[in-house]
């Protein structure tokens, strides 16, 4: 027994939610909250680079839960805006 909860680390694009399946076993909610914030740092990273959406708002978050429920939710709206 590893005494370690598994949190599922879902990513919403809009209204669509892909699902983690798979999870990480985690020690606890500080460990939780770091892996969030880093995996949403590659997610805004990514979408920063590849967005060219004309002014349209992309909004996207990381939603983590656990097998009794969710739990935290970091999410933000980008924009992207050409200053001619």
């Amino acid at each position: 027994m590893t005494g370690m909860t598994r949190y599922y680390f879902d990513v919403r694009d809009g209204d669509t939610l892909a699902i983690d399946e798979e999870g990480m076993e985690l020690r606890d909610l500080a460990a939780v909250q770091a892996e969030a914030a880093e995996s949403f740092a590659d997610v805004v990273r990514d979408t920063a680079r590849d967005a060219v959406n004309g002014g349209a708002a992309i909004r996207m978050a990381i939603e983590v839960r656990d097998d009794k429920g969710s739990l935290l939710q970091v999410g933000y709206t980008f924009k992207n805006n050409r200053l001619d």
